[in-house]
């Protein structure tokens, strides 16, 4: 079987590196026949390039990644043609949106009180990109939770264009919402897990009214997915689509390189 590779976009964070191998771990233990590894976009390693490297045959590249962005469009396939014609490699796409990841922000949802059936609506938090594509993701994404919920659901961005999280609260909070309730889109912890902490904090002191900053303590923001059981359950579907030809992406390897590292394209 073709190696499965979790290419990760990387942080300086401690405990988002050690999400990304404890997930590689829940991975391993729902496909023990595969050699399962995780290779980084940056600011830690081992780099995506080096693990590719290191590999022969075929490796079937599943981005750690929440939307469809450079990193998937560009980075990973550049790695991918960089492996040489040693090694075939498939990618599949990001891993949103999808129910799985719903299934996964519901439960770290519940995980911070939020009661079963709550009509609070909800700010899903992402890290946010300037890609149109990575930004549609997200709405869509945001449907499949309002779904899963049966709440009114508003995205929010860290960065790039969109109302950012604290923004997005002190909206629904203006309307009259009592409780709001946010989910952290993103993978692991690091810098922008910190940033929607921060925006709903700075944003709820600065521009809302005494009346909704004394009800702060009814804000709920839950942890990233981390290694979440549905998050690794949709790992091993993204690979199994990949493995076989069911799953491709524009501009993504799904054939060998050629002998001066670009991309074949089917």
């Amino acid at each position: 079987m073709p190696a499965l590779v979790l290419a990760a976009h990387g942080t300086r964070n401690p405990a988002g590196a050690a999400v990304t191998e404890a997930l590689a771990g829940r991975v391993r233990a729902l496909r023990p026949d595969l050699d399962v590894r995780a290779g980084y976009l940056g600011l830690v390693a081992p780099a995506l390039d080096d693990v590719l490297a290191g590999l022969r045959g075929e490796a079937v590249l599943v981005p750690l990644l929440l939307g469809t962005g450079h990193h998937v469009r560009v980075d990973i396939p550049a790695a991918a043609a960089s492996a040489g014609p040693r090694l075939l490699c498939r990618t599949a796409p990001a891993l949103g949106p999808h129910p799985l990841l719903a299934e996964a922000l519901a439960d770290r949802l519940a995980e911070t009180g939020r009661e079963p059936g709550s009509p609070a609506p909800v700010v899903l938090a992402a890290a946010g990109s300037s890609d149109p594509a990575a930004w549609a993701d997200t709405t869509r994404m945001a449907r499949l939770l309002a779904l899963r919920l049966g709440v009114r659901v508003e995205p929010s961005y860290v960065s790039g264009r969109g109302p950012r999280p604290g923004e997005a609260v002190a909206a629904l909070r203006e309307e009259g919402h009592a409780e709001v309730s946010v989910a952290t889109y993103l993978t692991g912890p690091g810098h922008f897990s910190e940033s929607v902490r921060a925006s709903v904090s700075e944003s709820l002191s600065a521009s809302v009214s005494a009346s909704v900053r004394r009800r702060v303590r009814d804000i709920s923001v839950s942890a990233p997915l981390g290694p979440h059981e549905a998050v690794a359950r949709l790992v091993v579907r993204r690979y199994q689509q990949a493995a076989t030809g069911g799953c491709g992406h524009p501009g993504i390897s799904r054939t060998p390189v050629t002998s001066d590292g670009r991309i074949r394209t089917a």
